[in-house]
């Protein structure tokens, strides 16, 4: 179980790993972003010429830069200085002209009625994007509450997080040899078991082994994630389950057997999509 001040620490977690999450990265993502998030950011969000959207703990800026290339207004905001500094970097000069950026910490409700009194959120915004970073705040209250006041009025929320069901619970990887009884010949089923899922405390994780401080995930079971945006009378129109494909898995014959790119069953992240009841 985590202590009080290790969920008091995790902007700081954040700002200690962001040059090695930007190394990480880089300008054109891992295989999450590309084979997962981005294919779906696009599926859901349809950005039009005009479109205004406000990218929530951006990182270095990869669902920024990426709905800015398609056309896109967009601020970016993260709780994290270095953060946002390294997605500034990151924008090529068409992306830059798009983007503006604002430090804004999603735990704190002072700083959602800072941002909505400034003039970056005049006239609200087409589009409220949070790209896998739902599980990295440990409150999602002062969102929920800013959500309506955010949103213009047929505005959307957007966004990806790792699996609830599948990965925040703590489910652990397994692989089974199986063998055929009809030939005699045996390969690998893989799959996931679970053991909690109402209730799971905060634990320490990184993304990559080998950066510079832990993160805390906050598991929250569907009923309770979804309930948040309800209970703010948001209404949901879109879910999907992205998952890697067997393509996917060929493309990468000598990876490691534990690689969640394996597990073609078991989607790795959801992705959502919500908005206002008009």
């Amino acid at each position: 179980m985590s202590s009080t001040s290790d969920i008091r620490g995790t902007l700081d977690s954040w700002e200690a790993n962001a040059d090695f999450w930007d190394s990480t990265m880089g300008a054109a993502g891992n295989e999450y972003w590309n084979l997962l998030q981005k294919p779906y950011l696009h599926k859901l969000i349809d950005v039009q010429p005009g479109c205004r959207v406000l990218d929530l703990a951006t990182g270095n800026g990869m669902a920024s830069r990426f709905l800015a290339s398609r056309g896109a207004a967009v601020v970016a905001t993260d709780g994290s200085a270095q953060m946002l500094k390294n997605c500034r970097d990151r924008c090529t000069p068409e992306e830059a002209e798009r983007m503006s950026y604002a430090q804004l910490d999603l735990t704190k409700p002072a700083d959602f009625d800072d941002f909505l009194k400034s003039p970056l959120a005049g006239g609200g915004f087409d589009v409220v994007v949070i790209n896998m970073a739902i599980m990295d705040v440990e409150t999602l209250d002062p969102l929920a509450d800013a959500l309506p006041k955010l949103l213009n009025k047929k505005g959307i929320f957007v966004a990806t997080m790792l699996h609830p069901v599948f990965f925040t619970s703590g489910a652990t990887r397994v692989v089974e040899v199986v063998t055929d009884p009809k030939t005699g010949e045996y390969y690998n089923v893989r799959g996931k078991v679970i053991r909690s899922y109402m209730k799971v405390d905060p634990w320490r994780g990184v993304f990559v082994n080998g950066q510079p401080a832990h993160q805390l995930y906050f598991h929250r079971p569907l009923h309770e994630l979804f309930g948040i945006f309800f209970k703010r009378e948001l209404v949901m129109d879109a879910l999907e389950e992205p998952s890697f494909v067997e393509e996917d898995v060929q493309a990468r014959r000598m990876q490691r057997a534990e690689s969640h790119r394996n597990y073609t069953q078991i989607p790795p992240i959801m992705a959502f999509r919500m908005r206002k009841i008009n």
